[in-house]
């Protein structure tokens, strides 16, 4: 653009107005004077209001009363987005403007994920990692990274004390909630300390490893000793609590060896304990008999969100699961901490179904949605986050809208969208999707790419597209996001190593470290 000297320094003179005034109580903020021709427009209105937001508010400095932490299993940032478009897409709008619960919260951070032996963590070691304040191996179950894995003797004196535990020695209620086994990685690492996260029951065990005096998961969990026990615990994983001679009321048998039925062990050891497995048994627990709540809903993992309804005995939701924990722990006088991990976004992620990923990161939102409408945020601290990503991408020019889990159509030169049926086309000729994976099932081996033309791409059942053929896809090595509200939540901010996560949740208690 071409300038004359006038122009150039009537601009410069322009942007040199001062924004601030010197008066006799000191610094001014002064609006200057100048006219925006979009002021007027929606995006320009709308980011003012979200500054003016912003502008308004205020750390929370307080002691927290209760903390709830979210995990939302492999759910990356690319997994996030995906979510917050089909959400919004399900509900009639184009979905990019879209917010989630969570992202409604005063504070964001990024949280590096990595273990102290792999570039690309495990769930293992990074749910140790927020649940124990030490980074630590991929595979380990809060113990630090001196041990080696699998090896019981070098993991003695080497335990690594958990935020549920610590919660439970300081009086706190407690709560873990998982729709994965009870024993996988993530929820074990809150009660659980073994140098190998696949001993979820005796059978997985060797026996040089039990002789050197390592128990499994589910037998740690049943003789959980901290303070009062844990109040309230929700998952799958039943089969590794019962022996193999005794079928469970779905009709399949249990996996433990050593013939003892952990769960006539637990109503033993709570005679006044209420436990529940299936839906209809959730929906009438007691409240006002409160805790301790154990629901061990499926002999092994519990059902995608998707595919709850065809569950066998009736699954409860992850929402609806939220919502009866903080129910009860909200009875207990001197707070509580609740556990909460959207477990099988990481499990639909690894077998390239996009679909169910997105899905049950939706459900999870429902159950953010629940605790905020349920807590204060000037006594409750909450926190969502990831143990680590997944190689979800997205990307193709796809025109505003476009379905997120559907082919990519593209917009004209000039600007506006193609027909919803004229697909972009890759160099094969062949049209692609908006979502892909780096690594998975869907990738083709030595045989040309599959013509998408005539298939349904936003299908429950449907596998994404894959560049690297792998049986299993793979976690990500990139950074997670971190959203808190409540007490503390001004700390989360920046960019942190993972088990900064754990030192936020003890301040946040008012708890200080002993040597």
């Amino acid at each position: 653009m071409y300038f004359t000297k006038n122009k150039i320094f009537k601009h410069y003179i322009m942007l040199s107005i001062p924004l601030f005034v010197l008066s006799s109580s000191g610094v001014t903020a002064e609006k200057p004077d100048i006219k925006l021709q979009q002021a007027k427009n929606v995006w320009y209105t709308s980011a003012q209001e979200t500054l003016q937001k912003n502008l308004a508010q205020a750390p929370i400095i307080g002691k927290a009363k209760n903390v709830i932490l979210f995990i939302g299993d492999g759910m990356g940032v690319s997994t996030v987005t995906a979510a917050r478009i089909l959400e919004g897409q399900n509900r009639g709008m184009k979905g990019e403007e879209n917010i989630l619960s969570w992202e409604k919260f005063s504070n964001v951070a990024l949280s590096k994920t990595y273990n102290t032996n792999q570039q690309v963590a495990d769930s293992a070691g990074t749910a140790t990692a927020i649940m124990t304040g030490v980074k630590s191996k991929a595979g380990v179950i809060s113990v630090d990274q001196s041990i080696t894995r699998g090896d019981c003797t070098s993991s003695k004196d080497h335990h690594a004390t958990s935020f549920l535990e610590l919660a439970e020695k300081s009086g706190m209620a407690t709560g873990l909630i998982t729709t994965a086994r009870l024993t996988h990685a993530t929820p074990a690492t809150a009660y659980a300390h073994v140098p190998e996260r696949g001993w979820e029951n005796d059978t997985r065990i060797p026996e040089t490893e039990k002789t050197a005096g390592c128990k499994d998961i589910a037998l740690q969990f049943t003789e959980f000793s901290y303070g009062n026990g844990i109040d309230v615990a929700f998952g799958g994983g039943r089969q590794n609590f019962l022996p193999k001679t005794v079928k469970g009321p779905e009709g399949k048998k249990g996996k433990r060896a050593d013939n003892r039925n952990l769960v006539s062990e637990w109503k033993q050891k709570h005679p006044t304990g209420q436990y529940v497995w299936n839906e209809k048994v959730f929906d009438s627990i007691d409240l006002k008999k409160g805790g301790p709540v154990l629901g061990l809903f499926n002999p092994s993992h519990m059902q995608f969100e998707v595919d709850r309804t065809k569950d066998k005995g009736g699954e409860p939701s992850l929402a609806d699961m939220t919502e009866k924990a903080i129910e009860i722990l909200q009875q207990k006088k001197d707070g509580y901490f609740l556990y909460v991990e959207g477990a099988r976004v990481d499990h639909a992620h690894h077998g390239g179904n996009a679909y169910r990923a997105l899905s049950d990161t939706i459900a999870l939102e429902r159950a953010v949605q629940k605790a905020v409408a349920m807590t204060d945020p000037e006594n409750t601290l909450i926190i969502v986050t990831a143990d680590h990503s997944h190689v979800l991408t997205i990307g193709g020019y796809a025109t505003r809208g476009n379905p997120i889990l559907g082919k990519v159509v593209k917009n004209k030169r000039n600007g506006e969208p193609k027909p919803k049926d004229d697909f972009a086309l890759s160099l094969d000729g062949k049209p692609f999707t908006a979502l892909g994976y780096f690594y998975g099932k869907g990738a083709e081996i030595d045989q040309p790419r599959k013509d998408l033309t005539n298939v349904d791409t936003t299908a429950k059942d449907h596998i994404l597209q894959a560049l690297v053929p792998v049986n299993y896809e793979t976690h990500a090595g990139e950074d997670v996001a971190i959203y808190a509200r409540g007490p503390s939540a001004h700390l989360i901010r920046g960019v942190v190593e993972q088990n900064y996560i754990f030192h936020v949740m003890y301040h946040a208690i008012g708890m200080r470290s002993q040597p």
